[in-house]
This record gives structure tokens, sequence and C-alpha cells, in this order.
């Protein structure tokens, strides 16, 4: 069966520690960080279309319009609903809405692009090769 536009998928998730803004570094705050949710938007997103993948293939995020509306507090529940609203060849965007029990806490347009997954690591095992100091060993920059 074909990717089809309309097709949806939902994560859930209780926020802990580990997910708030102070674990991230993006802010003194215990609450459901930015960049989590964003994670967690992906991660709806690729829900929707991984029944429809074959083997060998995954996605990869490429785009990620988004607002964070409304502050969520560690052990309140997140529900993230991922809608996918359209299909060009490879290219895949979805409409994704982020809910806590209270309220809706985001929103985004979010694209991703199908691979092969074996391919696109030989490339980026070819980057690291290429580029000196870039191995799993190696410091920051």
């Amino acid at each position: 069966m074909p990717l089809e536009t309309g097709l949806i998928a939902e994560v859930i998730h209780t926020v802990v520690e580990t997910d708030t803004a102070a674990a991230y570094g993006s802010g003194l705050v215990r609450v459901l960080s930015t960049p989590h949710l964003i994670a967690l938007m992906e991660n709806a997103a690729q829900k929707v279309i991984e029944p429809f993948l074959e083997t060998g293939q995954t996605a990869v995020g490429t785009l990620v319009e988004m607002q964070h509306l409304a502050a969520t507090p560690v052990g309140m529940q997140v529900t993230v609903r991922a809608e996918l609203l359209a299909v060009e060849k490879r290219r895949l965007r979805f409409s994704v809405e982020a809910w806590d029990e209270k309220e809706r806490i985001g929103s985004c347009i979010h694209e991703r692009v199908i691979i092969d997954r074996a391919r696109f690591m030989e490339r980026v095992a070819q980057k690291q090769q290429e580029v000196p100091g870039t191995g799993s060993n190696s410091a920051a920059r």
C-alpha cells in the first residue's frame, strides 16, 4: 500500500527530568524543552510512515518550522499527533500538533525524506574519513 495524504499517527509521552530545558541547557526551567518537543514531533511523523517503508529504508528530517506555545511540567503527559499532508516522490510533508493534559503546547510543519539507510551511512562514513578528527573519539569542535 503506497503512502497517501491523510495518514495519522500519535506519540504519547510523560515528561521526565531529562526532557526539561534545564537538562538540555536551553533554559533553567523544569518544563518540557523545545528540543525534546521537536524530537517527539519528528518521532510522530516517522511513526506515520514506518509501516510503509521497504526493508533498508528509513526517513530523515530535513525541515522543522515549529511554534512552542505553552510550558509542560515534569510528570504531565504529552500527546503528539502527526498527519501526512503531501507526498512528493521521497519528500514528505507533515502537520504536527502537540497537547499536554491542559492545552495545545505546539504545532509544526515538518518534512522528511525517505532514504536508503545503508547508502546514507556509507556517505556518512566517507565524510568522516575525509575530514580528520571527526571520528567517534574526536573532541567536539
